[in-house]
């Protein structure tokens, strides 16, 4: 008896003494900040390894999915705490009262306190959830390695996401899925997949990567890309002869199964598209397939399957593709306030373009007062129609969009986009050195925005003009902003 009292005691009193410890020694946001470090690049090594292996199992693709988002938000909040003191050093800039300076830091102190403490749980809330995926995980990694590499690794994770595809992998292998997926001898009907999606989300670059795969090569003995922009029963006459042939060998399958990749420019009604899918049973052998995309919802009807949709990145995974393209091989500790400006930036941002843009032009001005014109520039209202959702919708509805210029009282008028193929002549001019910097076309003129360096290499370019803005109105403006 005298043993179980003694056992007991001593249990209460470690019970006690953690208790004790838990209440009154809480770890500081510095000491939680370490373990998420840690454990994040715990994640960052299978992550990293993940990209450059050729895997098929789906559930694999989904739990690495999972770890990848969270491996995002992990960073997020870990460079927001890291750089949040220079959220108010522009702020700090401008003097207070001597009478009030008690009072301020009283309340700063306050403030400092409890944003502390808020810190400190939301990186232990992220420290806690990747831990847990990373060992759950643990047979995961040991499978990994039996999967076949794609490519070399490259050098520095910089180049790595600026010469592949970033955060579709997924939808990759879905669409792979689809293609590779035996059809019956027997009927006639062709599988149709619908892949949808707002303009620059990365359609064309999802379905370039894929017909690239060699699974995909080796199934089909010839591959088409048809690009539809009002589609007319003449665009019908003519189907085969505009469609380009990105794939061709006929040793490779010897039934001849054709892949015909079908993109909408604009919207199509249902009798065009049974128009157009009468066609294709007529032109292409059994057994070939079609992949049809558009920003269109409406083409999810047309499909046998369900269709693969893409959506913007979300905030978290932006940053981080946003950081890497902007820094290069520059470690970002090194520079906090600039790191704290592209965070802002990258607030503002949302597609794919916007971000290698915006990334090249700070690369190429690597300072802090040019990236902070950058930042008060982008936060103008009227700008927010430069690389958002809001200028594409316009001009997709072929209503003109108007930009900013930075270093003038003068705005660009977007009349047009349009795409050019990688062996296609683009633009000298670049859209960035007019809203920027000092060039200053006459008349109407034409200006590329981005060379893709991924495949399937398309140039954006705008049909532009610039237009200047009057004396009232640039005053009128001056006083609003």
């Amino acid at each position: 008896m005298g043993v179980f009292i003694s056992a007991v005691i001593g249990d209460l009193t470690n019970r006690s003494l953690n208790f004790i410890t838990s209440k009154f020694s809480k770890p500081t946001p510095v000491n939680v900040e370490d373990r998420l470090r840690r454990v994040l690049l715990r994640a960052q090594v299978t992550v990293d390894e993940a990209i450059g292996r050729h895997i098929t199992n789906q559930a694999m693709l989904l739990q690495l999915s999972m770890l990848r988002d969270a491996m995002y938000r992990g960073y997020y909040k870990l460079d927001s705490f890291s750089y949040q003191s220079h959220d108010g050093d522009n702020k700090d800039k401008f003097a207070r009262p001597s009478s009030s300076l008690s009072k301020v830091n009283s309340l700063k102190r306050l403030s400092f306190s409890s944003r502390n403490t808020l810190v400190s749980k939301q990186l232990q809330e992220a420290h806690d959830d990747l831990r847990s995926m990373i060992l759950d995980m643990e047979e995961l990694t040991v499978f990994l390695t039996s999967y076949p590499r794609m490519y070399r690794q490259p050098y520095s994770m910089h180049l790595q996401l600026g010469n592949c595809m970033f955060g579709l992998q997924m939808e990759a292998q879905l669409v792979i899925n689809f293609l590779l997926r035996s059809q019956s001898h027997c009927t006639k009907e062709l599988d149709v997949l619908p892949v949808v999606g707002p303009s620059h989300v990365g359609k064309s670059t999802l379905i370039a990567h894929v017909c690239k795969d060699e699974r995909v090569n080796g199934h089909f003995s010839t591959i088409l890309f048809f690009r539809i922009y009002e589609f007319t029963e003449d665009d019908l006459a003519t189907f085969r002869k505009e469609c380009t042939i990105k794939h061709q060998n006929l040793m490779s399958d010897p039934d001849g199964r054709w892949l015909v990749v079908i993109e909408f420019i604009w919207d199509l009604n249902e009798d065009a598209w049974n128009m157009l899918y009468s066609a294709s049973k007529r032109c292409v052998p059994t057994g070939s397939k079609i992949i049809v995309t558009s920003k269109y919802d409406k083409i999810v009807k047309f499909g046998t399957t369900q269709a693969v949709t893409l959506n913007y990145l979300p905030h978290e995974a932006y940053w981080y593709f946003f950081k890497t393209l902007t820094f290069g091989s520059t470690d970002p500790e090194m520079h906090p306030k600039l790191t704290h400006l592209a965070m802002e930036i990258a607030k503002i941002l949302k597609t794919a373009i916007a971000a290698n843009v915006t990334a090249s032009l700070l690369r190429d001005n690597f300072n802090t007062h040019f990236w902070c014109n950058v930042l008060t520039f982008l936060r103008r209202p009227v700008h927010k129609l430069r690389c958002g959702e809001d200028s594409l919708k316009l001009l997709n509805k072929n209503i003109h969009a108007h930009l900013r210029r930075m270093v003038a009282p003068s705005h660009i008028v977007v009349k047009r986009e349009y795409q050019r193929f990688s062996e296609e002549e683009v633009p000298e001019i670049r859209v960035q050195d007019v809203m920027y910097g000092s060039v200053r076309p006459d008349g109407e003129f034409e200006a590329l925005a981005w060379r893709s360096q991924i495949p399937p290499y398309y140039s954006y370019a705008f049909v532009c003009e610039i237009q200047k803005v009057k004396g009232t109105a640039t005053k009128r403006k001056r006083r609003i902003l």
